[in-house]
């Protein structure tokens, strides 16, 4: 089935001299006009402090999609795409500061065909959020208007809600589209085909079968020159409250009634509504000390330009979450994500309960792993099913053996970046992808008892697994990775 292509409309980038514009959105704009998912009636305009000429601008954009464009930048493409781009600087603070801007936007609706539509899209520091609202509220409505917010939504619940309440003043909920980039992963929209397209997988999701589920988002990186901003939001904010949740609520939610945006999305605040609040007793943080990765030396995080040289701030969390309701209930979800640690990858692992007898035990040998199955989202998108066969030779052995799919292998074709996704969704206003108000506020309301709680955070090497008492949480399992 193609793709819809949206209406004719402008996309107004708020922050376009910033690095969220340089390395996504403008690449995956690039896309998408190149795959003829644009409109063909579209501008593109950059807002920000920084005082750019349209043709300064323009070029950014050129180096932009040279230096992060999964394509090359061919003149057939980048000459009429570049058309589409102009730029206007000022400031975002002061009262009717966007009313030059909205002018501009209504003689691109005459020159462009645009026809009074309207996606604009906050690349800001949230600290801008509510500014930029209130300057969209002081403009004419224009004809159709919607409004790409990025994460963090909120710091907290409180927050969360006064942004809600603030971005209601001048958008409708059907208008927001709050954005997690993890949701534009192939392998993560995937996991509603494997489990609602394959009767077998289905009818063993549940905790008949499954003795415990895995989620581990590894970073190799530090926080690079993110200390400021990693001081303030911490991993909790930055990766649990919206990266690791989204995994959780996509894996764990019910069938829903139809591939309807708001029918999924229901099924995902159910299953949030489901979470039991997370509890400091069964949660383990840790802060990265000075290492080693890939034979490259890091410094600790208090090290770290913009961080505190005493800062409490967790770079790693480890935490045991529980869901209850039918389907979940007594099968623990061990979640974990870091930085600094001595491998890259965000895997979702569903551990099978064990055989009922110990037919393959022997007096000196453990018995075979339990089968489980693996969902890597990155890197090397895939599936793998780890089950027992016979060892070759006399007796009847058991082995450890995997069946094994690659999207590359699979598809042959190049996937496309998350950020394509869901602008395209975006602009054709499916909101299926996106969190909806309640969705963001039971997120905060699961992670606030640790956000709240004095924890102690504990040291770990860069280029490790993290801390030993993460191995003690989940005992007398194993993480499956990061061995």
């Amino acid at each position: 089935m193609q793709p819809a292509v949206p209406d004719p409309q402008i996309i107004v980038i708020f922050g376009a001299s910033g690095d969220l514009t340089h390395r996504k959105i403008i690449p995956a704009l690039y896309n998408l006009f190149r795959e003829k998912m644009l409109p063909e009636h579209f501008a593109i305009v950059g807002y920000a402090r920084t005082e750019w000429t349209d043709e300064q601008f323009r070029e950014e954009a050129r180096k932009s999609l040279e230096e992060f464009s999964r394509t090359s930048v061919e003149d057939q493409y980048w000459g009429p795409f570049s058309e589409g781009l102009t730029y206007r600087y000022g400031a975002f603070d002061d009262e009717k500061a966007f009313h030059p801007l909205h002018d501009h936007l209504s003689e691109l609706d005459e020159a462009r065909g645009t026809e009074g539509r309207r996606l604009y899209y906050a690349a800001t520091p949230p600290s801008a959020f509510p500014v930029i609202i209130d300057r969209i509220g002081e403009c004419p409505k224009a004809e159709d208007r919607r409004i790409v917010i990025e994460k963090p939504f909120g710091r907290d619940l409180a927050s969360a809600r006064a942004l809600s309440e603030k971005v209601h003043e001048v958008f409708d909920e059907s208008r927001v589209f709050r954005i997690d980039h993890y949701l534009g992963k192939e392998t993560v929209q995937n996991l509603l085909v494997f489990r609602f397209a394959n009767t077998l997988y289905e009818r063993v999701w549940n905790r008949d079968a499954i003795a415990h589920v895995q989620i581990t988002v590894a970073e190799e990186v530090g926080v690079e020159q993110r200390g400021g901003y990693y001081e303030e939001a911490g991993v909790i904010r930055d990766m649990v409250q919206n990266h690791i949740l989204q995994l959780v609520s996509f894996l764990g939610m019910e069938p829903p009634a139809s591939l309807a945006p708001e029918a999924v999305r229901d099924e995902k605040v159910k299953l949030l509504r489901a979470v039991r609040p997370f509890s400091p007793n069964e949660t383990v943080l840790g802060q990265y000390a000075s290492g080693k990765i890939g034979g490259t030396s890091l410094p600790a995080y208090r090290e770290e330009p913009g961080v505190d040289p005493n800062s409490k701030t967790p770079t790693y969390v480890a935490l045991r979450a529980h869901i209850d309701n039918w389907r979940w209930a007594g099968v623990p979800f061990y979640l974990r994500t870091g930085k600094a640690l001595g491998r890259r990858a965000t895997e979702l692992t569903i551990m099978f309960k064990d055989v009922p007898t110990g037919l393959y035990h022997t007096m000196d040998v453990d018995g075979p792993p339990p089968d489980h199955l693996v969902i890597r989202v990155q890197p090397e998108e895939g599936i793998t099913f780890t089950f027992q066969a016979k060892e070759p030779g006399p007796g009847f052995t058991p082995r450890t053996v995997n069946m094994h799919f690659t999207y590359s292998d699979a598809f042959g074709v190049e996937q496309t970046e998350a950020y394509e996704r869901l602008i395209h969704d975006a602009m054709c206003g499916d909101h299926t992808l996106f969190t909806r108000a309640d969705e963001v506020e039971r997120a905060w309301e699961i992670v606030t008892p640790i956000l709240d709680a004095p924890l102690r955070v504990e040291q770990y090497p860069a280029g490790s697994r993290g801390p030993e008492k993460a191995d003690v949480l989940i005992t007398p399992s194993r993480w499956h990775l990061l061995k």
